[in-house]
């Protein structure tokens, strides 16, 4: 923990003591129950299968990291399907990072036009609209958002029926810019979410390790995508390009509630964006410059 190594860091130097806040962090953190191996998610109709390199927090676990040791809104982190968290790693520290685990049932997402996106254009129209949502961003109160790039060209695996990609994101006048990695495994009445988020500085880390975990994460047989069913399964309104693009937010213009987790020392904040600006993601972070 760091309050630990701050302890062993000081030596004969002068130190601040450890704040309420920081005790209060490792309080949490050590009342964790990380667990391995094989995990049935909540509602039985998923699985993960770790190995050593990563653990599985429970949903409330997975809400008090979120909410008392990194500072989200109560009631944030309580529609999770839990969490995945590398090992060896500080998940309090200023560089720790998770997959937030959700589900989304909007209906089986058809993958028919996988091979007729162009993920080029498809960036320049996400670039675009959340740039048309700045002033009102700003006139709100909120940070602007610009979408630099692909920090992870979209992939789309047709066999696993699994898809991954990345955005580099910067907030306001922020140095410091910020990575969304997302991996959407599709089912067969509705996607598994994992989304990581972390500095850009992390993208080698966090691409070998989500690469890791996208093989970890897989539907249940009876649940799978080649187990839909068109006469009684519901069909998604969207297809692979608008999952990218932000699913129904992007394919109808419905206001989507969408968490932008800004990162400043473990302290978050929730902005309420419209339409398609809820390409975004659920989880976004930023470093405090």
């Amino acid at each position: 923990m760091r309050i630990l190594r701050l302890s062993l860091l000081c030596g004969l130097a002068l130190c601040a003591a450890p704040s309420p806040a920081q005790d209060s962090a490792a309080s949490v953190m050590q009342s964790l129950k990380p667990q391995s191996g094989d995990i049935e998610l909540p509602g039985g109709i998923a699985q993960l299968r770790l190995n050593d390199a990563f653990r599985y927090l429970k949903p409330d676990d997975t809400q008090k990291l979120l909410e008392q040791v990194w500072g989200n809104p109560p009631g944030s982190g309580a529609d999770t399907l839990g969490m995945i968290i590398p090992a060896g790693g500080d998940a309090a520290a200023d560089n720790g990072w998770g997959v937030i685990v959700t589900y989304n049932q909007d209906g089986h997402v058809s993958d028919k036009d996988a091979n007729q996106i162009d993920y080029a254009d498809l960036l320049k129209t996400m670039q675009k609209a959340a740039a048309d949502q700045n002033d009102e961003r700003a006139k709100q109160g909120f940070p602007t958002v610009q979408l630099l790039g692909w920090a992870e060209p979209p992939h789309y695996d047709a066999s696993a029926h699994k898809i991954f990609w990345a955005k580099d994101l910067s907030f306001g006048d922020q140095q410091h810019r910020t990575l969304n990695y997302f991996v959407r495994v599709l089912g067969r009445e509705g996607v598994l979410e994992l989304n990581a988020v972390a500095g850009i500085d992390q993208l080698e880390q966090v691409r070998r390790d989500m690469n890791k975990v996208m093989g970890m994460a897989d539907f249940k047989q009876g649940n799978r995508y080649a187990d839909f069913n068109q006469s009684t399964d519901k069909l998604a309104a969207y297809g692979l390009a608008a999952l990218v693009a932000g699913g129904v937010a992007a394919k109808t213009g419905l206001l989507a509630k969408v968490l932008a987790i800004a990162f400043a020392a473990k302290k978050f904040l929730v902005l309420i964006l419209a339409g398609v600006a809820g390409m975004f993601g659920k989880f976004f972070k930023r470093r405090n410059n």
